[in-house]
């Protein structure tokens, strides 16, 4: 990492439920898992703890052995399905464009198959500096150092802590699974309602 890259505002985002509104999408693919492998799936219980990666899902419903092939599969049968039903989240595209208009740089660091993720990016004209994929909670931080993050935007307790061990400001947004108190109790610097309380919050926090 340069000079320039360190001393420039950069800005990290998750995805699920930070910048897309996945439940649509993630629904319908698990209930279309369950459907080609005939095991039950509860589908609306699982679009409810969104955040940690695909294998701890799937573990509520496939042998452990079985795990990593039908998390191939569902990967594969993912972008037919998911990417056109999922919109962007309240705010969204104006966090991102309010980084920029900071002179800042946006990054996406998630979870989800970067493939896919990239995928819903394009689909939603969300256009990031650059995208990370298959890093949750503690490992996220890998990917703020590399690109001098100096803010991370989640909705996730697990993406406080990534922020966290990064040693990034903390930005928590309520649109996800975990309540207010839990992303403060987690450690979060600040927790908005939203993304479209991001842009005001950052004009503050830049000057």
């Amino acid at each position: 990492m340069d000079v320039m890259t360190a001393r420039m505002l950069t800005v990290g985002f998750d995805l699920d439920m930070t910048l897309i509104d996945s439940r649509p999408g993630i629904r319908a693919c698990y209930e279309a898992l369950a459907a080609r492998t005939g095991v039950y799936i509860d589908a609306d219980l699982a679009i409810t703890r969104l955040g940690p990666p695909l294998a701890d899902e799937l573990a509520h419903w496939f042998p452990a052995a079985e795990i990593p092939a039908t998390a191939d599969l569902y990967r594969e049968m993912y972008p037919a399905i998911a990417i056109a039903a999922t919109p962007a989240m309240p705010g969204a595209p104006e966090a991102i464009a309010a980084v920029r208009a900071a002179g800042g740089r946006a990054i996406v660091v998630t979870a989800k198959y970067e493939p896919n993720a990239k995928l819903h990016l394009e689909h939603l004209g969300i256009e990031p500096d650059v995208v990370v994929g298959d890093l949750w909670a503690e490992a996220k931080a890998d990917a703020l150092r590399e690109h001098g993050a100096s803010v991370y935007v989640g909705d996730h307790t697990g993406d406080v802590r990534g922020a966290r061990t990064a040693q990034a400001y903390s930005v928590a947004v309520a649109t996800g699974p975990c309540d207010e108190r839990e992303l403060r109790e987690a450690g979060a610097d600040v927790v908005l309602a939203d993304l479209t309380a991001f842009p005001q919050w950052l004009t503050g926090h830049t000057a």
